[in-house]
């Protein structure tokens, strides 16, 4: 009989390729997985899956209550669900995952996505946060099986609690020979260079203010940005009030797929995260690797992780400040420089190979091998 996985996670599941790529590679190893989380009022449709999913519909939909009626919710789900091992993503499924592990005296397997007691929406709630640090604290030093997304987390946490963490990083499954849909048939402009902007957070201090203002002074380009954060509304207003309706495009969130459709139709690829908090300062985003796949060049800002990649492979280059005549004058050099810019997207080519969920997940199953 295979033993039963439950994999927890805050988030409405559409767009988190991360939580979705971990269980299909236990479902590889025999697994039988349950993945939980819940759905918003907006939540995108969502793609097939293999294994189930339950998604929870809350009364609230922010702060304390929600978090508590969220951790309230996930304890009674896993009470009274058979279960073999338990997976929980990031801080805010912790607990009750902790508990129950406890309780059923099955192995716990956490999954942090980021320094979560450092991210900025904390900065300004000291109360807030002395509660999810005394959580973390408490539960923490009493795992075995920790794993993180990159080696400056991995070390920060290695640092703070004396515990080796594993890191697998959030890279693609090396993709499908699929037929890509071009730049006609996603209604894109086929005389115009295009740059992306992708992700579920595109948040304040991550630079899209910046690049949306840069496109001022950069012709003959349309920027798309895709996806959600709590700064779109504002780019949104930018771009109506700076009249740049037809050098900004925005598109919602969407499946992974039909997002990488848009991808790989682009010329080059940016990340603007500021080192505004540390959680910024050492992010790896997904998007930098989604670039990758997708033959696509990067402009980043020079943050420590990221710099590794790019530098690594040759796949890009970085701004030297976040002033938006700065960014265009970078943009403008990059889009200018055909050459430059074929060398990157042949080395993206070469990078793809390496920088693939199937190399990656080696980690991950040698951690659950070990209870199953």
């Amino acid at each position: 009989m295979k033993k039963k996985v439950i994999v927890s996670v805050i988030n409405d599941l559409v767009t988190d390729q991360r939580v979705k790529k971990v269980c299909e590679t236990l479902e590889e190893m025999n697994l039988e997985i349950t993945l939980v989380g819940r759905k918003l009022s907006d939540s995108p449709r969502m793609d097939e899956r293999s294994y189930k999913v339950h998604r929870m519909k809350l009364i609230f939909a922010k702060g304390p209550l929600f978090y508590a009626e969220f951790n309230i919710r996930l304890t009674l789900y896993l009470l009274f669900k058979k279960v073999d091992i338990l997976v929980s993503n990031d801080l805010d499924t912790l607990l009750p995952n902790y508990l129950i592990s406890k309780l059923k005296n099955v192995p716990i397997v956490y999954d942090t996505h980021e320094y979560f007691t450092g991210v900025p929406e904390l900065d300004n709630r000291k109360c807030t946060q002395k509660v999810w640090k005394n959580i973390e604290g408490s539960i923490f030093p009493n795992l075995e099986d920790i794993i993180t997304v990159n080696e400056s987390i991995a070390k920060l946490y290695e640092d703070q609690y004396g515990i080796k963490l594993s890191v697998v990083r959030n890279i693609p499954r090396k993709p499908k020979i699929l037929n890509k849909k071009s730049r006609e048939e996603l209604a894109l402009p086929t005389d115009k260079n295009i740059i992306i902007l992708q992700g579920s957070g595109i948040n304040i201090d991550r630079g899209a203010e910046e690049l949306v203002e840069a496109m001022q002074h950069v012709n003959g380009t349309l920027l798309l940005i895709i996806g959600g954060g709590d700064v779109i509304d504002k780019l949104k207003d930018m771009v109506t009030n700076m009249r740049l309706s037809e050098k900004v495009k925005f598109k919602p969130r969407m499946p992974y797929k039909s997002l990488m459709d848009y991808t790989s139709v682009a010329d080059l690829g940016v990340t603007f995260d500021k080192s505004s908090n540390i959680n910024y300062r050492l992010s790896l985003p997904n998007k930098l690797f989604d670039y990758i796949q997708a033959g696509v060049p990067v402009l980043s800002s020079r943050l420590p992780e990221i710099e590794k990649v790019i530098n690594k492979y040759d796949v890009g280059t970085f701004i030297e400040n976040h002033n938006p005549e700065s960014i265009a004058a970078s943009i403008n050099d990059i889009l200018g420089d055909q050459v430059q810019l074929m060398k990157w997207k042949k080395n993206c080519n070469f990078a793809a190979q390496e920088l693939t969920w199937e190399n990656e997940e080696v980690t991950l199953r040698n951690i659950y091998s070990k209870h199953v």
